[in-house]
């Protein structure tokens, strides 16, 4: 979360080095840095390099504008419309969550477990940017990946950056299963909605640009979840695999769902701020 400053005047023309200390007057180093490179599209190189370039006057416009928009708590990602996501970078808009690091546990996690299958069939549920289903493309061998989001502006987002990263990954719009038919999976990957709808944090950080619906789910945060796990039974092969991110405080809840539902092997996982952040478990059908 942002600490809250006071706006400072800039000057009307300024060398790189300039422009950097006066945005540390308004925001974090890294994130003015991040600007800057965008701004002139160069490397980070560049700026330790030649601190005493000039900017030229709409690029310096450009730099304001940009710096004030994140001093008024805009997510640099939007501002930028990129983000890093296990190594590759993703276009992203307000129209998807911003990809996160906690997210890339559900990525280790798929290939720990299904990386020995040619073609598994796969698919993500909430794809939103589609970090996970064209990071699984690329990284599996040769799976066949379905990727479904009820928000169809979202999926204009994941369908360029599939094409952008090369990767073949099929998109559905769709309320969680309602439009797949009788498609089954072997590994079912979802980073749903898992807030209160109550929930405080909201109010806080980046989460108070991103899109609600992509965000909460009922009073308890739970909704989305349950009905995820309910129906993946008759959505996986035997021996298929469901994988589900949630809050740092779902995580028993979470495997209660999964038991109910008649997985094995249940467990969670943590994340890389030791928070149990995935939880999931293997169908091995039914007699």
């Amino acid at each position: 979360m942002m600490t809250e400053r006071t706006p400072t005047s800039a000057p009307d023309s300024v060398d790189i080095a300039g422009a950097l200390a006066w945005a540390r007057t308004q925001i974090d180093l890294m994130d003015a840095r991040v600007l800057l490179r965008h701004v002139l599209q160069c490397p980070a190189a560049r700026l330790v390099a030649w601190p005493e370039q000039r900017l030229a006057g709409e690029d310096w416009a450009a730099y304001r504008e940009l710096v004030e928009r994140r001093l008024a708590g805009e997510p640099v990602a939007y501002l930028t419309g990129e983000r890093e996501f296990f190594g590759r970078e993703f276009i992203v808009t307000p129209a998807v969550l911003i990809p996160r690091p906690d997210t890339e546990l559900l990525v280790e996690l798929a290939l720990a477990h299904v990386s020995g299958r040619k073609g598994a069939h796969v698919l993500d549920m909430g794809t939103g940017s589609g970090a996970l289903a064209i990071t699984l493309a690329l990284e599996l061998d040769a799976p066949d990946v379905t990727a479904l989001d009820r928000s169809r502006e979202a999926l204009w987002v994941a369908m360029a950056n599939a094409a952008r990263l090369g990767a073949s990954v099929s998109f559905v719009q769709s309320d969680w299963f309602s439009a797949l038919g009788e498609e089954r999976f072997d590994l079912i990957v979802a980073n749903p909605p898992y807030i209160a709808a109550a929930d405080p944090h909201l109010e806080q950080g980046d989460v108070r640009f991103e899109p609600p619906g992509a965000l909460t789910a009922g009073p308890s945060g739970l909704d989305d979840l349950e009905e995820i796990v309910m129906q993946a039974p008759s959505r996986l092969e035997d021996d298929g695999w469901l994988f589900l991110e949630h809050g740092y405080d779902q995580a028993a809840a979470v495997r209660s769902l999964l038991a109910d539902a008649g997985f094995a092997a249940i467990a969670s996982w943590k994340d890389i701020a030791g928070i149990e952040r995935v939880s999931g478990g293997r169908w091995l059908g039914r007699d």
